[in-house]
């Protein structure tokens, strides 16, 4: 199959990693780097080709996707991508950062001739690995309107969303439903439970009325399984995005409430070894504090 093209992938962890995959499974070069040689292993058995560092990623990649941990991480890698001295690169920057952040490393690019979009990720790593994210793109219009045949090979869907830093503001609106959509799968799971309803048949019936949500879909499996080990989302990850939220918020002067009262309970998780689970794992919280103890799972008659 001939090559579609050359994309590079700085950050290759839950959300990165998919984007490679996908990208290199649908015919692109990808070129991906990554400061956990376990990543870069798993990721070269996909396809994927492992660079030295973020540099050897600019020298050879004319548009680069960046999913990385931290503001740090972000300027770490634009001042490597700078360091390469080519030309006209293009800058996808999909992680979840204060806007701030990503203010400054548009203007790292901008000085050495590039472009970065802030294009921020609504979906879970579940929902990556299978194509099933929105790209929430804003800043340049040309390279993001170019560059779709490349996002819909690695999500269902990008939206132009005009200024730079939409994208984001979109993003902080859609996560913060989804901080307080999950806190009320777990209360409802745990509801069910205490009151001797077998957290399977809680799912089943949830999922079939009007209390659905796509985050209940997505987080209520490993709530009935209680297994919380294969994150898609760490509660470790999901706190630097609450802080980025709430410090939003804070500057817009905007009321809260549900938000605020999330969060205590992922604080929980974080100080009662969760931080590396999956952020479902709030409902274990929750059941400590309601004093549920599971027993066998019983079959439901139909």
């Amino acid at each position: 199959m001939k090559s579609k093209g050359t994309v590079g992938v700085v950050g290759l962890g839950i959300m990165g990693g998919a984007f490679a995959k996908n990208l290199a499974e649908a015919g692109w070069r990808v070129i991906g780097y990554d400061i956990d040689a376990r990543r870069c292993r798993a990721l070269a058995k996909r396809g994927v080709e492992i660079a030295s560092d973020a540099r050897d990623v600019a020298a050879k990649a004319p548009v680069i996707i960046t999913s990385l941990p931290n503001p740090r991480a972000l300027m770490d890698t634009v001042k490597a991508i700078a360091a390469a001295k080519v030309r006209n690169r293009v800058v996808i920057e999909a992680s979840t950062f204060a806007i701030r952040d990503k203010i400054a490393a548009e203007a790292v690019c901008a000085k050495a001739g590039h472009r970065l979009c802030d294009c921020p990720v609504s979906g879970t790593g579940a929902q990556a690995q299978v194509k099933d994210i929105i790209i929430y793109a804003s800043g340049y219009s040309q390279p993001i309107r170019r560059l779709r045949p490349m996002f819909k090979d690695f999500a269902r869907a990008v939206y132009d969303l005009g200024e730079f830093g939409n994208g984001s503001k979109m993003k902080y609106v859609a996560n913060l439903l989804v901080a307080i959509n999950n806190v009320a799968s777990a209360e409802a799971m745990v509801l069910g439970m205490k009151a001797g309803l077998d957290p399977q048949m809680v799912h089943d019936m949830v999922v079939g009325g009007a209390a659905n949500s796509r985050v209940f879909e997505l987080r209520a499996p490993m709530m009935v399984a209680n297994r919380y080990d294969n994150a898609t989302m760490k509660i470790d990850v999901w706190q630097k995005d609450m802080a980025v939220i709430g410090d939003f918020a804070n500057q817009m002067r905007v009321p809260t409430p549900m938000f605020d009262a999330s969060a205590p309970v992922y604080a929980k998780a974080m100080k009662t070894g969760h931080a590396m689970h999956d952020t479902a794992a709030v409902c274990a919280v929750l059941e400590k504090m309601a004093g549920v103890k599971r027993g066998k799972t019983r079959k439901r008659r139909h």
